[in-house]
């Protein structure tokens, strides 16, 4: 996963689900893309690490979406895609 800063795009993979985050999403939108499968019924398999690559690093992805570090995560990654905000 990468993240491409000429494309503002950062991807992921998420219960093995690729991700791509790009455009001016709203924190909202980043929550929802990121913790999809807490909204419709999917179950939670933690036998695979879930990571987010921004232009600082990777990020492991918070089980828990309201989780501080989930938080924190949200609001780099909509800094990272919305700078001048």
């Amino acid at each position: 996963m990468a993240a491409d800063a000429n494309s503002a795009r950062i991807t992921g993979k998420v219960q093995g689900r690729d991700i791509v985050l790009s455009g001016r999403p709203s924190k909202d939108e980043i929550r929802d893309t990121v913790w999809w499968w807490q909204g419709d019924g999917h179950e939670y398999d933690d036998s695979c690490t879930d990571v987010i690559a921004t232009l600082g690093g990777y990020y492991q992805v918070p089980r828990d979406s309201r989780a501080p570090e989930a938080v924190d995560l949200v609001n780099l990654v909509h800094t990272e895609l919305s700078p001048s905000d």
